[in-house]
């Protein structure tokens, strides 16, 4: 009895113990209002399935056999219990491994899902919800509604932490002032992807419902809010979110807002003041401290409707601006523009309410352009000077009305930019559309049926005019030109209008329009060279091209013989207008030669010949450069008469040609001959004391031994200079080679023959003769100062230091007196007021204000002779100090100075006074004697 009553203890505590095990259920944590994973509910069932093998396995056991022998043996009340106990385990056991064998599958499918990229999560969900759907249908003990609700629940948990975790919580928010769009797109992809999840749980549940019907399944009967009821309120929390980034990005454009008008700047200013308050509220609200994707946490609708309150606030505001704005509209496509400008935010309610009346407004403004525009067509339909003065009639009228056509256009595309909003008026409007658009088609096909007729009239007169024709001068013109242009420029516009439906000829000439378009431009260029021709045509050159131009005339002839209608014309013109062309072109190009050879000989007359130099004196250093382009532009207008008789096709030996030449020769010789006369005149005013403005020539005074001398000389050396000039200035007329054939000799002896040139010469050597006078003149004025050159210095000094003074002519003797200081030191005196007035003479003199006189090699040499007359007294007097320091010396330095000049001329201090007085340095060795 004792071990039948401890058995009966050990079933009873085993059967307690199985009991509670097997009461435990996966839904348990959903109950306790947790939030569970699938993993966990894989989890649950594995566990179970394990402990239930091995419970079954203890009750299996040899021992647990042995307790349950006891207990049947002696029939035990709890043998029953023992065995109820063994069967829940068996059906537990049974239970588990059909559970996990079901869920197998979905835990895979969850398990991809979980590593794949959540933009890949709405593709799979129908695949997720299938795997649910098969363990339905598949498992005998998980087909319960409640073990579904707890599975759904625990998907739903699933996705919304995928949610949370793919947009990174708390950092959510921030992404309203960092990338609010970025941040968004993800917010509307977690909304798609959950949305989607539910739409296919829709469909799935649906489709159970049909199978039922069949009988082939049981339906999911049980309510859906059960299973959404976590999800819902995530998404409930997402859109929340969603709405602020709309509407931040939508108030995020208030920074580009710029309005116009009078008071444009004012509401410009007010909405970047708006903006400034929406990017303080949206500050705050993104450093809030809170995970705004966790739905338990109410702390985050807090912001939520604070942010709600500032939003709607800043409506109410910008709804004032709005309407400020409108009010100044007076045009409905201001009003639009403005409507299109703040299209991101007219969407809200609260605004769209607010400005109705405004916006009904610019729907009366489109109404009154509509009828202003039908007003402008019935009044001005009938006044062709309203279309156009530069177009053909017809198509201005037709232009004209598409340009009202898109004037009602325009305002009826104002209005559809306010039509979603004011859907009332909308069959109003385009009624009042359509009554001017219609009156413009029929006045549109009026204009074009007229204008079909006048068109084909007038295409049939130009296609039966001919060609060309020459007028009663003999030009050359486009026969109907004018009538043919207008007809062109019609058939131009008439092209523009693919509905416009055309005549017989109108429609032929339409046909080649192009054609005859390029004949009309070939032979319009061909008239004008060929009139440019004939009218510029020069005297000299008319009988060169008289047989060309014959040839011409019965070639165009052929022209003249077709008219605008002919076929096979592309070709007839392009060779006729190819023959003009050529010729055109030769002549063209032989005036050209022309005017390039009058060009090169009117340039001679600008060439320097002589010039100054930058001593302002004659230069005659561009004589050379002068000379070589002569000389090379002469072989140039040689070069070029022999390409133009190549041009105009002429015979070396023809008169025309000849004459031709001599045209040219003509034009030649006049060209030298003025830059000839510019020389010379050049050389005659520049001698010409009224004229001239600097001196042209210069000459020296030089003092030679036999006297003053001008170097070189004014008389034969200027004379020969001047010839010389004037023989260079010829020498230039026979550099070109002659250009007529028929004339013999160079320019230069046609031109020395000139009474002009002739002239110019002898006034020059009259001139050189009145200038050769005054130079002489001013030579004869310093012969005052040849006793200074032309004596004998010795014989003066001894005749001196003889009588003390310098002996007259009539003088034969007279009475000896030695010199005195006195006398020395007038000498002196007299020579440097000799060196004063020398030194002072002028060192250029200019005479008849073109010859330069430079004196300055006379003065030199005066001063120099000076100088020497004046040393000869001094050394003298130096000679004397000298002997009388020598006699002091030798009578041992005793005496005053009249014991010294007993035997000297003078007394040696008055002498070394006199001296010094005369700017003489006393010798190195008397200043030492005088120390001493």
């Amino acid at each position: 009895m004792k071990l039948l009553h401890t058995c009966d203890w050990t079933i009873i505590e085993w059967a307690e113990l199985v009991s509670e095990f097997l009461q435990q259920d996966s839904s348990q944590p959903v109950v306790d209002g947790l939030k569970p994973l699938p993993s966990e509910e894989f989890h649950f069932w594995k566990n179970r399935r394990r402990n239930l093998l091995f419970i079954q396995q203890q009750l299996m056991s040899s021992r647990a056999q042995l307790v349950a022998f006891i207990v049947e043996r002696a029939e035990s009340v709890y043998w029953s219990t023992l065995r109820d106990m063994y069967r829940d385990v068996q059906e537990g056991v049974k239970e588990a491994e059909d559970v996990t064998l079901n869920l197998s599958p979905l835990q895979k499918k969850l398990e991809e899902v979980e590593q794949m990229e959540y933009q890949q999560l709405g593709e799979n969900m129908a695949s997720v919800l299938e795997e649910v759907l098969l363990v339905w249908i598949r498992s005998e003990f998980y087909c319960k509604p409640c073990r579904m609700v707890v599975l759904l629940q625990e998907i739903c948990n699933l996705l919304i932490h995928l949610s949370r975790k793919f947009l990174r919580g708390e950092e959510v928010m921030h992404g309203l002032v960092s990338d609010p769009g970025l941040v968004l797109d993800d917010v509307r992809l977690v909304i798609w992807t959950l949305q989607t999840f539910k739409e296919t749980y829709s469909q799935i549940r649906a489709q159970l419902e049909d199978q039922s019907q069949d009988r082939v399944s049981q339906s999911w009967d049980f309510p859906s809010h059960l299973v959404f009821i976590h999800l819902d309120n995530f998404l409930h929390r997402l859109q929340g979110i969603q709405e602020v980034f709309c509407v931040s990005l939508q108030l995020y454009q208030l920074d580009q807002v710029v309005l116009s008008g009078v008071n444009g700047r004012m509401w410009t200013d007010v909405a970047k003041n708006m903006y400034r308050d929406f990017l303080r509220h949206v500050t705050v609200l993104s450093h809030c401290n809170c995970d705004p994707t966790d739905s338990d946490d109410q702390s985050f609708e807090l912001y939520l409707d604070q942010f709600q309150v500032q939003v709607s606030d800043l409506e109410r505001r910008l709804v004032s601006v709005l309407s400020r704005a409108l009010e100044n509209c007076s045009v409905s496509s201001s009003a639009a523009k403005l409507v299109n400008m703040f299209g991101f935010i007219l969407d809200r309610r609260l605004i769209q309410d607010q400005l109705r009346p405004y916006l009904i407004r610019l729907v009366d403004m489109v109404l009154m352009e509509l009828d202003h525009t039908k007003l402008l067509f019935y009044s001005q339909r009938e006044k062709s000077k309203t279309f156009s003065r530069f177009t053909p009639t017809a198509a201005a009228g037709l232009c004209w009305t598409q340009q009202l056509r898109l004037r009602a256009e325009d305002s009826l595309t104002n209005y559809r930019t306010v039509q979603h909003l004011c859907v009332d008026s909308g069959q109003l409007v385009l009624q009042r559309f359509q009554q001017i658009v219609d009156p413009l088609q029929d006045f549109r096909d009026r204009l074009k049926s007229e204008w079909s007729s006048q068109l084909d009239s007038d295409c049939g007169f130009v296609l039966e005019q001919p060609l060309i024709q020459f007028n009663q001068q003999g030009m050359l013109g486009v026969n109907s030109s004018h009538k043919l242009e207008a007809v062109l420029r019609e058939l131009r516009y008439v092209i523009r209008e693919r509905d416009m439906e055309l005549r017989p000829h109108a429609a032929q000439l339409c046909t080649c329009r192009d054609d005859v378009t390029q004949n009309y431009l070939s032979l319009s260029h061909m008239v004008a060279c060929y009139n440019q021709v004939v009218s510029d045509v020069l005297q000299v050159e008319l009988p060169l091209i008289k047989d060309q131009l014959q040839d011409l005339n019965r070639t165009l002839s052929e022209l003249q013989g077709n008219t605008w209608g002919s076929e096979g014309l592309q070709q007839l013109v392009k060779q006729q207008t190819d023959k003009v062309l050529m010729f055109h072109s030769s002549v063209t190009e032989a005036r050209a030669n022309t005017d390039a050879m009058t060009h090169i000989i009117q340039g001679w007359a600008e060439l320097h010949l002589l010039q100054r130099s930058a001593e302002s004196l004659l230069d005659g250093g561009a004589t050379e450069q002068s000379y070589k382009r002569i000389r090379e532009e002469g072989q140039e207008l040689l070069r070029l008469t022999q390409v133009n008789r190549s041009l105009y096709r002429a015979t070396d030996c023809s008169e025309s040609w000849f004459r031709y030449l001599d045209n040219i020769d003509d034009k030649v010789q006049d060209g030298l001959f003025q830059l000839l006369l510019r020389s010379l005149h050049f050389l005659s005013d520049n001698m010409n004391p009224q004229s001239c403005s600097a001196a042209l020539l210069a000459v020296s005074l030089q003092l030679k031994e036999t006297g003053s001398v001008f170097e070189p000389s004014v008389g034969s050396g200027l004379s020969d200079l001047l010839t010389t000039i004037i023989s260079d200035v010829y020498t230039a007329a026979s550099l070109p080679p002659r250009i007529s054939v028929r004339r013999q000799g160079n320019y230069q002896m046609s031109l020395q023959q000139s009474p002009e040139l002739l002239a110019l010469e002898q006034a020059v050597m009259q001139r050189l003769l009145r200038v050769r006078e005054e130079a002489e003149h001013l030579r004869a004025g310093l012969d005052k100062y040849s006793h200074l050159w032309q004596s004998d210095r010795r014989g003066v000094m001894q005749e001196f230091l003889t009588y003390s003074r310098p002996l007259g002519p009539e003088e034969l003797e007279a009475e000896e007196t030695p010199p005195t200081l006195k006398d020395f030191q007038r000498e002196i005196e007299s020579l440097h007021r000799l060196s004063g007035e020398v030194t002072h003479l002028e060192e250029v003199k200019v005479l008849h204000g073109w010859l330069q006189v430079d004196l300055r090699p006379f003065r030199d040499s005066m001063l120099s002779i000076i100088h020497d007359w004046k040393n000869m007294y001094t050394e003298h007097l130096l000679d004397s100090v000298s002997d009388s320091l020598q006699q002091v010396t030798q009578c041992g330095g005793g005496g005053d100075d009249e014991e010294s000049s007993s035997s000297s001329s003078f007394p040696p201090t008055e002498t070394i006074i006199l001296l010094e007085t005369a700017g003489v340095k006393l010798p190195e060795h008397l200043s030492a004697q005088l120390q001493c």
